[in-house]
């Protein structure tokens, strides 16, 4: 089968499509051919091999990024009732291993598709929205808050936009790199409108936010620590900017008169039931038509790398899905 393979760490081009053999399933896996495979900035913080210690280690003979795969289950593992064979469902595949033809991933990360919802429109919305769900949750987020979304144009992103709004959000507010795309996201629930750096020339954003949903985190992040309001609270869920300064816990002691905090959220910390639930909740939302996957583009599996170099060039708004 063809897979793209990382053969360096660092720029998109040392992404190449490489000939494997399809996998078999060990016990508790199933074989999914794939559909539709979505394409995360996790993947490209991994190709870049800026995760260090927290990223897959690079075998010998290359890497296959990909984390989330849509399509048929075509080989179960020992342990596995037969009557998954041939059914739609998304699937979490790991760090590694979505970029193919063929996937594999252990029977608990995998979701039945309902019959309306696309496999591009799952792989959309099939991490990326449950993350920002359990986001706002860990931030204890209430209704008539105040939420700030950085980086908001990506698929995370739009999904904590429109979570947080539906949920009843007094503001919602988004940083992004141009007014264009905060036209968009304003049809999504976004209120306000930032630049990257958190700033607005019209000067009508809330003074303080009672919650921050971080995907960027990066060097800026300290910043940002300084616009919550007393009792504010910021999630990091993602890395796109790589990890903040080490010291970025001296502006955060700053603010320790207002009893600011800061968390970190990871899906991994989810007990599986409710993630299933969850995700299977809003697959068939999103079937409805009440919760927006946003597709940037649908390429190729040979186009993995251009997808990666739109990624990194920062004009993705939503998500890229590959089609093997």
């Amino acid at each position: 089968m063809r897979a793209v393979s990382i053969r360096t760490f660092g720029s998109p081009d040392g992404m190449e499509v490489v000939d494997v053999p399809v996998p078999s399933p060990s016990a508790g896996e199933v074989v999914i051919r794939t559909a539709a495979i979505g394409v995360g900035g996790v993947d490209a913080v991994i190709r870049r091999g800026t995760l260090g210690a927290l990223g897959p280690a690079m075998p010998r003979d290359g890497l296959v990024p990909g984390s989330e795969v849509a399509g048929t289950i075509t080989a179960v593992g020992a342990g596995v009732e037969a009557s998954w064979l041939n059914r739609r469902v998304w699937a979490f595949t790991g760090l590694s291993g979505g970029y193919a033809e063929h996937a594999v991933a252990r029977i608990e990360n995998v979701t039945p598709l309902p019959a309306d919802l696309t496999p591009v429109d799952a792989v959309t919305l099939g991490s990326a929205a449950p993350v920002a769900h359990f986001a706002l949750r860990q931030a204890h987020f209430a209704k008539d808050e105040t939420v700030l979304v950085r980086g908001a144009a990506g698929s995370i992103g739009i999904a904590a936009v429109e979570l947080a709004a539906r949920a009843g959000a007094r503001a919602v507010a988004v940083t992004t790199s141009s007014a264009e795309r905060g036209e968009r996201l304003m049809k999504y629930g976004a209120t306000h409108v930032l630049d990257r750096e958190g700033n607005s020339t019209r000067g009508l954003e809330p003074a303080g936010f009672d919650v921050i949903v971080d995907i960027v985190a990066g060097p800026a992040l300290p910043s940002f620590l300084a616009r919550l309001a007393p009792h504010g609270r910021l999630v990091l869920v993602g890395l796109v900017a790589g990890p903040p300064p080490a010291d970025f816990g001296s502006a955060l002691l700053s603010r320790f008169r207002q009893s600011v905090s800061v968390a970190t959220f990871s899906l991994d910390t989810v007990p599986r039931a409710d993630l299933a639930r969850v995700r299977a909740d809003q697959f068939e939302t999103a079937a409805r038509g009440d919760l927006s996957a946003v597709v940037h583009a649908v390429l190729p599996l040979e186009a993995a790398a251009d997808a990666h170099r739109r990624m990194d060039a920062g004009e993705v708004f939503g998500r890229v899905v590959l089609t093997p």
